[in-house]
């Protein structure tokens, strides 16, 4: 492209079907990374724009796009899929430049431009790139023009995917002749990048992967995935390079990204200068939003590690593991959501990734799965997948994510964009509730009782999913789902299903009262009403039991609100019965482990709460930490005594207990029924091993910052209100402060301690 000397502006707007990076003059543009990004690419495709004037000059200009797979082309989720939304790659790119005389200049992709093979000879999102700096540059050919449709362009709300941080390695070490084990000390996703490559033709290989065999040498066995009857499918995350020799020469694969804390490095006739590489920390550049800290190191540790469980896992959108998988499940999300919100600022992230659920919302009204939905049920006829498709806690996602978007920044954006969805949601689980019943209940009476037909059972629940695994006469888990698939999916899962039913069509109710759907409204709060009637009548009894007298079972319906008031506190004690016969271990899996902590110590069981939280033997949080966790684990028992590595090491739904340590340790809430945190309450739950916590939260209203201390039997706690909030400050001796914006100290005497001579403090 030929421009005059007068550039007084110049934008480069890009966007493609794959991953793309544009180069003007050779000058690679802008700091995003795996652009456009992960959609759904039938429905929806973002553009990036850049300021690219200080990178042209007057005479003739080089545009150049590097074009790759990515999400649309390139493999896909557990069993690797290619070629998901389309066969063809494309780009699309346009240069509007303007002249100091008010004059402006247009140019774009057309059927003038040329395509040729790069350096890169491979790269796949999943599997790896490869990249020879020795090979010639390939044949000159036209390219394709309007051979393939793209929908309407649009703008991402989300914060692009960066390079956000960079880690030298915590040690290299060596392991046998050529081959190097390099661990980075923190399990993450991103990608190494090499600057010392060696002499001209010198191949280097990197495996990525997340854990060691007991010989020190990489292993990713743990992350096959195979099929009942097929030949498993080996995880493999693997870069290579070629050298040229050329000076200066650095091997940085930003076409694929991996899950990895360690990187097996694989190299004939060279050495390797351990100066020479560094993991790239890659993911959403998400705005971080609160701080914690305590007086114990252990919690803090758990705190890091679910924080990068987190990180790893929102590359573009929210995945459930950086490595097996990378897939968007709502269940996940609709878990994390509320940890996620006070972590980091997660508004646009979220409302970039449910326009992708919404995008793939079935006809009739089911939500998938995962979004961006890589199995396109909404115009393939898959009958597996469509079979367990429509679970309660995995589709909800679509009702409680824009509510906690609502509740936390106040706008009500989400809601709105969000209703029609949701609304689908719900009536189609409404609907099936009322016509299709469990076999059991079937059995139990042919005609069905007055409240089925607010039970919902009949159809697909995935429910509560990986609690702690039980032990055979052998000591080996058993896993309840492989061991017999068939019994697992015929199960009643109605109790969870009709929890989360209740929920769900509860919250739609506050959506309609918020938006104005005043009729919808009443409605909705009249059927949530029956709902929770017929979970207690199907599902509760006297005594305040549940059916299924599971941890799970009690955590879900005294945090959804399903227990009557008159029995919360036999339900609550029932709880602790069950996790005092579990050597005061917890038994609840991926649904509900995010509220265990909070109902305990809400039903007057902090005691029982810390206690669980402190658990070191498995299954338990801090027993990750012992053995070498990073990052959260997808199962309890997620490595072995003997260091045997079961499924993901980095899944971030158990991770979301971090959020106790927020509203509970440290105390700071958003007070019931406010909304964008204009009142707060600042109520720590206090525990014999630690003595101060302190923590902030950037919040609409500005920063919020919480310190106590227990100092002589005695509790300061000291809260700076930012304008436009109210707070509530609770002491544990019930004294409460009202107070508005500005600084606020108070000192109380601590209820339960005796001061012994000499100045120590005992519990009585």
């Amino acid at each position: 492209m030929d421009l005059r000397d007068d550039i007084v502006q110049a934008r480069l707007y890009s966007t493609a079907l794959g991953v793309y990076e544009a180069f003007v003059n050779g000058v690679r543009v802008g700091t995003a990374e795996l652009t456009p990004g992960c959609t759904s690419y039938a429905d929806t495709l973002y553009a990036q724009a850049a300021d690219v004037t200080a990178l042209l000059h007057g005479g003739r200009n080089d545009l150049e796009i590097v074009l790759s797979d990515g999400w649309y082309r390139g493999s896909v989720g557990t069993w690797r899929k290619r070629d998901c939304w389309g066969t063809t790659t494309a780009a699309r790119l346009q240069l509007h430049v303007r002249y100091a005389d008010g004059a402006e200049a247009v140019a774009g992709t057309d059927a003038d431009w040329t395509s040729r093979r790069g350096h890169i000879v491979a790269a796949d999102l999943m599997n790896g790139q490869t990249t020879d700096f020795t090979a010639q540059p390939g044949r000159v050919r036209p390219v394709l023009v309007d051979a393939v449709a793209a929908p309407p362009i649009d703008w991402s709300p989300a914060p692009p995917v960066r390079r956000v941080e960079r880690l030298a390695p915590r040690s290299v070490t060596r392991h046998g002749d050529g081959v190097w084990i390099v661990d980075f000390g923190q399990n993450a996703s991103g990608w190494v990048a090499l600057t010392d490559l060696g002499p001209a033709g010198t191949r280097t290989v990197i495996d990525h992967g997340e854990h060691l065999d007991p010989a020190g040498d990489l292993t990713t066995a743990h992350l096959d995935s195979q099929r009942p009857g097929e030949p498993p499918i080996p995880f493999v995350q693997r870069d290579e390079v070629v050298s040229s020799g050329r000076p200066g020469e650095v091997f940085e694969p930003r076409h694929t990204v991996h899950g990895f804390r360690y990187a097996r490095v694989r190299r004939t006739g060279a050495g390797l200068d351990p100066a020479g590489i560094v993991m790239r920390v890659v993911h959403t550049d998400l705005r971080p939003t609160a701080t914690f800290a305590c007086s114990d190191d252990d919690l803090n540790r758990l705190h890091e590690a679910a924080r990068w469980s987190f990180r790893g896992n929102a590359v573009d959108i929210p995945t459930d593991c950086p490595t097996r998988e990378r897939l968007g499940w709502t269940g996940d999300y609709q878990v994390f959501a509320p940890t996620a919100a006070r972590l980091y600022d997660i508004d646009g992230f979220s409302r970039k990734w449910l326009r992708s659920v919404r995008d793939d919302q079935l006809d009739d009204g089911r939500v998938v799965n995962s979004s961006p939905d890589a199995n396109r049920l909404k115009v393939r006829d898959d009958p597996m997948a469509d079979a367990i498709t429509g679970s309660a806690g995995w589709g909800d996602a679509i009702v409680l994510v824009p509510w906690v978007l609502y509740e936390t920044y106040g706008d009500t954006a989400a809601l709105a964009e969000n209703w029609p969805a949701m609304r689908r949601w719900v009536e189609w689980a409404l609907a099936t509730a009322r016509t299709a019943r469990h076999p059991s209940r079937a059995e139990r009476s042919p005609e069905p009782l007055t409240h089925e037909e607010f039970v919902w059972d009949g159809s697909f629940h995935w429910g509560e999913w990986l609690e702690p695994k039980q032990r055979a006469a052998d000591g080996s888990l058993v896993d309840p789902v492989m061991s017999d698939p068939m019994a697992w999916y015929a199960a009643d899962k109605g109790e969870v299903g009709t929890a989360y039913l209740f929920r769900s069509v509860r919250t739609l109710a506050a959506v309609a009262q918020v938006l104005g759907h005043d009729d919808d409204a009443a409605c909705y709060r009249e059927t949530a009403e029956k709902v929770r009637h017929a979970w207690q009548t199907e599902f509760l009894d006297a005594e305040g039991r549940t059916k299924s007298g599971t941890q799970a079972g009690y955590v879900r319906a005294l945090a959804f609100d399903l227990v009557p008031e008159e029995l919360r506190e036999k339900a609550a004690r029932h709880l602790v019965d069950l996790i005092d016969a579990a050597g005061g271990h917890l038994g609840t899996g991926f649904l509900s482990t995010a509220d265990l902590l909070p109902v305990l110590a809400d039903t007057g069981h902090p005691d029982v709460a810390y206690s669980v939280l402190y658990q070191r033997t498995s299954p338990s949080w801090l027993g990750m930490l012992d053995r070498g966790a990073t990052t959260i684990w997808e199962d309890w028992d997620g490595v072995s005594e003997d260091g045997t590595a079961t499924a993901s090491l980095n899944h971030y739904s158990k991770g979301a207990v971090i959020r106790f340590l927020h509203t509970h340790t440290l105390g700071l809430r958003q007070a019931s029924g406010s909304v964008g945190w204009e009142s707060f309450l600042v109520a720590p739950v206090l525990n014999d091993a630690i003595t101060w916590a302190t923590g902030t939260f950037d919040g609409p209203q500005g920063r919020i910052a919480v310190e106590w201390r227990v100092q002589d039997d005695h509790l300061t706690i000291s809260v700076d209100v930012p304008g436009g909030s109210e707070a509530r400050i609770r002491f544990p001796d019930g004294s409460t402060f009202r107070t508005g914006p500005g600084r606020f100290s108070a000192r109380r005497p601590v209820p339960g301690r005796t001061t012994i001579p000499g100045g120590a403090s005992a519990r009585v």
